[in-house]
């Protein structure tokens, strides 16, 4: 648990840290609220729709496809340190996975779901 130490000593400072700063946020600034300070404020007038507006499905593609992806760097960090001690198995098996996730991305970029029109 002595390995540790470090990690929970930058939490603590971390965490008190804020609280002394969100503190001194609320009691340095002037707190005086009033109907035009606290109205909702879009380009300098009153919104005139409403704000859940529908968004087009391939906006949801993107994000999901941007997050497959991202995800698959944070597996290359941990295999690219590791590389020595896994071996050729370790290898080809991350070359495997490189590949299948290369042949979907080729897959949606044929589909069309990267286009934006």
């Amino acid at each position: 648990m002595v390995e540790y130490f470090p990690i929970l000593l930058y939490i603590c400072v971390s965490a008190i840290l804020s609280g002394i700063i969100l503190s001194l946020s609320y009691f340095v600034a002037i707190q005086k609220p009033d109907p035009e300070k606290t109205s909702a404020y879009e380009c300098g007038f009153d919104p005139f729709e409403d704000a859940r507006g529908k968004f087009d499905i391939r906006f949801y593609l993107v994000a999901i496809l941007f997050i497959i992806f991202d995800l698959e760097v944070t597996f290359l960090f941990p295999w690219a340190i590791s590389l020595r001690t896994i071996g050729l198995f370790g290898f080809w098996s991350m070359t495997i996975f490189l590949i299948i996730l290369t042949l979907g991305f080729v897959y949606e970029w044929r589909k069309g779901a990267l286009e934006w029109e």
